[in-house]
Order: structure tokens, then sequence, then C-alpha cells
């Protein structure tokens, strides 16, 4: 009989190549944002609560090691707390009047950092704390907006498909800019990516919308092709504004929790771009 040990040793992640890391670490958390997004509104809240306190917590990690102060856990909690006013405000569980407590819950980052003596910037933590705040947790609250934009009801085609169109859009550049990449995108920020590369993701994100729009009817198939366009656009800069981000502070990754694909900001930086887009979009049209 094999010892349980053996087959943890040989089946561990660490001794795949960064190709195979890459796949099983999508495969399993695609799979799991998925099912559980389609499963139940609840088990979405859950799960993408999660990813964005982790985010949220290597934003505040990072700026950390620029020298910068943020308020690491209140900001996080800031953070998840908006997540979750706009989740149950879209399910009718709260009133829209409830949205005001975030503004008393932000002016508290003033009263906190004026009692940390050892701060010598404090505003420069306070400014951090709500850059963190704006640029994770607004762009997944506003997920939510979109996921209720259509009728009032939540809309688990909405996120997934605006997922399945990103994650297309991601592999697709990855490969295409692998196997034909030579002209820069944008050599300044990431020299690995390329024109090639965006237009690869670019035929895999509108292959995956033109499937969306036949089997997903929560949004007709026009705007399947938008979110796509958005996502396309939106998601390359957001990825471009991390590597930006990241060559400030002379670090690789955003991470180490996902093998293959980084940190969690790494996995989802498109997402922050696009999601702000895609709910102004599906609201306004």
């Amino acid at each position: 009989m094999r010892s349980p040990f053996r087959m943890r040793e040989r089946f561990n992640i660490n001794n795949y190549s960064n190709l195979g890391q890459r796949v099983i670490t999508g495969l399993v958390g695609a799979g799991i944002i998925v099912a559980g997004s389609y499963y139940s509104p609840w088990l979405y809240f859950i799960i993408f609560a999660l990813i964005l306190g982790f985010a949220q917590m290597e934003f505040y990690k990072l700026s950390g090691l620029d020298g910068m102060l943020p308020l690491k856990s209140f900001g996080t909690f800031l953070g998840v707390t908006i997540f979750a006013l706009s989740f149950f405000i879209g399910m009718e569980r709260l009133e829209e009047k409830y949205y005001f407590l975030i503004f008393p819950l932000a002016s508290l980052v003033f009263f906190i950092k004026l009692y940390r003596k050892s701060d010598k910037k404090p505003f420069t933590g306070i400014a951090f704390t709500f850059l963190g705040i704006f640029y994770v947790a607004v762009p997944f609250s506003l997920l939510n907006v979109a996921a209720f934009s259509v009728d009032g009801s939540f809309h688990y085609e909405i996120i997934i498909g605006s997922l399945l169109i990103l994650w297309a859009s991601d592999s697709g550049a990855y490969f295409a800019g692998t196997k034909f990449g030579k002209t820069k995108l944008f050599e300044r920020v990431s020299p690995k990516k390329s024109w090639e590369g965006f237009l690869g993701g670019a035929a895999s994100a509108y292959l995956i919308a033109y499937f969306l729009g036949i089997y997903f009817n929560s949004i007709p198939e026009w705007q399947w092709l938008g979110v796509a366009t958005i996502i396309i656009i939106a998601g390359t800069y957001g990825d471009l504004i991390e590597s930006l981000f990241k060559r400030s502070i002379e670090i690789k990754d955003s991470g180490k929790s996902l093998p293959g694909h980084g940190g969690f900001m790494d996995r989802f930086d498109g997402l922050l771009l696009s999601a702000p887009f895609i709910a102004a979009f599906l609201k306004i049209f």
C-alpha cells in the first residue's frame, strides 16, 4: 500500500514546470469560481470576498515594501465591507441608504492614523490605504453591480461569462505571445508583452464572447461582444498598470499564493480595470 506522504510528494505542484503549475492552478481556481457562482449567489459572495481580501492585503504588503505604511487590516476590512454592502443591497437584503455607512467608516482612517505616533508621513499611509480600496475593492464591488444590472436579479452568467472572456484573453495572449511574439506592446513597462500576444488574446476573447451570446441569454449577443472589447482593452491596461506598480518596487510577482500565476493581484489585475467599465456599460446600455 502506498504511503499517503509519498502520494502527496508525487503530486506536489512544485514538481511541475511553470506552465504545468499555471494550468493546474488555473483549472482548479476556475472550477471553484465557476461552480460556486453557478451554485449559489451566497457562495459566489464568499469566494469573491476572500479573493478581494487576499488581493487587497497583497497590495498593502507591496506598498509596505516601498516604504509606505497603509492601514492593512482596517483598509482590507473596509474594502470587504464595501463589497458586502454592494452585494446585500443588490440582493435587496439592505436598502440603498446603507451605502452612506461607507463615508463614516472611511473617515476612521484619519482617526486611526492620528494615534500612530511612529508614522513620519501619515498622509502617505492614508493615501495608500484609500488607493488600495479604490484600486482593488471598488472594482470587485462593481462586479456585483454588473451581476444585478439586468433586472435586479443575480445573474451568474454575467460573472462567469466575464471571467471566461478574461481568462480566454489572458491565455490567448500568453500562448500567442510565447509562440509568435516579436513586436513589443509596451516595452518600458512589460518587455515580454507583444502585439502578437495582444491579437491572440483578442481573438480568443471574441470567440468565447460569440459562444456566450448563443448559450447565455441574460444579455444580448452585442453586449457580450461589448464586454469582450472592454476586457481586451481595459484588461490589457490593467495588466500593464500592475506591471508598472511592481516595477516601481522592483519585484516580479505580487505574491506566491497561486503557483504559476504569482499572487491574487497577478491573476485578477485585468479585472480591476475592466469591472468599472463593464458595470457602467451594462447599466447605461
